[in-house]
């Protein structure tokens, strides 16, 4: 089967960019320097078509009661125009996906995963709650505009409500109308910046991102793909599905043990996965998540092996980039926990040869605020 394709690539194919199958989308994987562009939202801002992302539309007298079963996090707590980050989990406590909720009014949410694959695993948790359940992934695009100009960006494209926009806080979300498209505006993202996503209706797409780009053209306003959106996303120490999350990773190996503690704490009513989260939070995980910093210049990719003084497999390498920002070669490696010490020298054999690698506490890199 094909990849799909998201209402914006006729424009990214004008802009010349490279493609790659991303989830079962053709997605683009940078325009021209995938570095510059990491550099971009760093510096200034880049703009990003995420419409592979997951909608769903939870709504009903049940929708917060719903979700508080279905997932991890208390969803029922949540004031009208606020979000909150948590995690889809199976029965026994792997992870099938992490998501944002946002909820939109006393009886709506919108669910975003990293993919409508969840709508099933989701559904299958419906029972006899009162909620309408709707899968809005396929008609609905996501642009995220990332950096520290930012707002001034989508300032200068014309908003509605010039209040609501500056106003907004993280992990908060308004209904606006930016260049003459209405659009849910929300302040989040996965690059360690200030900076938007903006869901909007397939049909109005290409209207949003040209306008985005023609107001942020004055402001050095980048295209930008997955592969900066990668090195982005692990400079600031945010995990990845499918590297640092995973079925056969539990919260507590992957840095999410403490919104799991959360959870079981405050949450009153049962959920998918509490009786396995409870038996693994009795005791600590053998492995846990830590950056590495490289003491040379050999960078560490996903699937290397961190060994001991003797060969001994110790760790496995997530994720790993020379780091644009940084200067030198970062990862995240799952390792035994007693090698998990800030500090801790560790050897990851790359291709045959051995590389020092340090311990440093995540994340990698910080926006001043």
């Amino acid at each position: 089967m094909s990849p799909k394709k998201t209402a914006l690539y006729p424009v990214h194919e004008k802009l010349g960019a490279s493609f790659t199958d991303f989830g079962g989308w053709d997605m683009p994987l940078k325009y021209a320097n995938d570095v510059a562009e990491h550099e971009a939202v760093r510096t200034r801002a880049g703009i990003f078509d995420l419409s592979h992302m997951g909608e769903f539309r939870v709504s009903g007298p049940d929708a917060a009661a719903f979700l508080d079963y279905a997932l991890v996090s208390n969803m029922s707590v949540l004031k009208p125009g606020r979000a909150k980050y948590s995690i889809l989990v199976n029965d026994k406590g792997g992870v099938i996906d992490d998501l944002i909720t946002y909820r939109l009014g006393d009886e709506e949410f919108l669910v975003v995963p990293n993919a409508d694959k969840d709508f099933a695993a989701m559904s299958e948790r419906l029972g006899d709650f009162d909620v309408k359940f709707v899968n809005e992934s396929e008609e609905t695009s996501l642009v995220a505009v990332q950096g520290p100009r930012a707002e001034e960006i989508l300032l200068a494209a014309g908003a509605s409500d010039e209040d609501a926009v500056r106003e907004v806080k993280y992990y908060a979300s308004v209904p606006v109308t930016i260049a003459g498209v209405d659009v849910l505006l929300a302040r989040t993202g996965y690059t360690g910046e200030d900076g938007f996503e903006l869901f909007v209706p397939n049909a109005d797409a290409v209207k949003l991102w040209e306008a985005l780009a023609a107001a942020g053209e004055p402001f050095g306003l980048t295209p930008a793909g997955l592969a900066s959106r990668d090195s982005l996303r692990l400079e600031a120490g945010m995990p990845l599905y499918g590297h640092e999350l995973g079925l056969d990773i539990t919260p507590f190996e992957s840095g999410l043990g403490r919104l799991v503690e959360i959870a079981l704490e405050k949450k009153a009513v049962d959920f998918v996965g509490r009786a396995a989260l409870t038996e693994l939070a009795k005791s600590p995980s053998e492995r846990i998540l830590v950056g590495l910093k490289a003491q040379a210049k050999r960078p560490a990719r996903a699937g290397s092996f961190l060994v001991d003084a003797e060969g001994n497999q110790i760790g496995e390498v997530t994720s790993g980039i020379p780091s644009p920002t940084l200067g030198y070669p970062v990862a995240m490696a799952l390792v035994k926990r007693e090698f998990s010490e800030v500090g801790t020298e560790v050897d990851v054999d790359i291709r045959g040869k051995r590389a020092t690698f340090d311990v440093v506490p995540l994340p990698f890199y910080k926006r001043e605020k």
